[in-house]
């Protein structure tokens, strides 16, 4: 991974990018930042916390090329996507979504009092926002692995970003060529983050009815090409994971 931007898309008006990792050398999990840039506006997907926010703020304003940053997406609850949503929400004048599930925890990250309207409630079924023109589907991910959870279509590019789904640890490079070989870094964060199999298989056949040329997680490489897409989704929809495996009774710790 390295600390420059990727370009995932571009057509002109529309553009999407993956700042890859602006906490490399950290004992911080990876991350990656997502930019979704249509016309004039902008949005950035699950921008991080405290350690990365002033780069992540300079390298967007940079990449958007005086489009105004109009959404700030949060996938879900969790610090490495939402701790610095204050910083966020008081330098710009963007509207922050997230699960109406969060809404009233995220305060405790310290959102200022001027900007906490701002802050906009997800339904649980989803949503469209429009992006200088551009249509972009909030798509419901509930319990991969947050109980409130969303993933972003961007119809445009045909881009799904899937937070956590697809996540993967210390593979050492931005694209999935050998998905064999990738399932060492992704295998055991999947069977214990997400919840449930019942809730992958109705994640997969969702996401079979999107035109989807990439999968774009939070975390490690994305998937590309039409026939990588549907190796990951077939192999999360078999997936056994979370509470299928927990088989065991608890033991009283002595």
């Amino acid at each position: 991974m390295s600390n420059q931007f990727i370009s995932l898309f571009n057509a002109g008006t529309h553009r999407n990018i993956l700042l890859p990792d602006f906490g490399a050398g950290s004992v911080a999990v990876q991350a990656n930042q997502h930019l979704i840039i249509h016309g004039n506006e902008g949005m950035i997907l699950d921008p991080g916390g405290h350690k990365v926010y002033s780069r992540v703020l300079a390298a967007t304003s940079q990449q958007l090329q005086g489009a105004k940053l109009k959404y700030l997406f949060f996938s879900h609850q969790d610090p490495d996507i939402v701790a610095a949503a204050n910083g966020w929400l008081m330098t710009t004048d963007a509207e922050g979504y997230i699960s109406s599930l969060w809404t009233r925890f995220v305060p405790h990250f310290g959102i200022d009092h001027l900007v906490i309207d701002r802050l906009k409630p997800i339904p649980d079924e989803g949503m469209v926002l429009m992006l200088g023109g551009a249509k972009l589907i909030i798509l419901p991910a509930h319990f991969l692995h947050s109980p409130g959870n969303f993933h972003v279509y961007d119809p445009t590019s045909r881009i799904l970003y899937s937070g956590d789904l697809g996540a993967s640890i210390g593979a050492d490079y931005d694209e999935v060529t050998d998905f064999d070989a990738h399932l060492k870094h992704m295998e055991g964060f999947h069977r214990r983050y997400m919840s449930a199999n019942v809730a992958m298989r109705r994640w997969a056949a969702a996401a079979r009815k999107l035109d989807i040329e990439m999968i774009a997680p939070q975390h490690g490489a994305l998937f590309r090409g039409r026939a990588m897409v549907e190796r990951f989704i077939a192999w999360a929809e078999a997936l056994p994971c979370g509470v299928d495996l927990f088989t065991d009774p608890i033991v009283i710790p002595e």
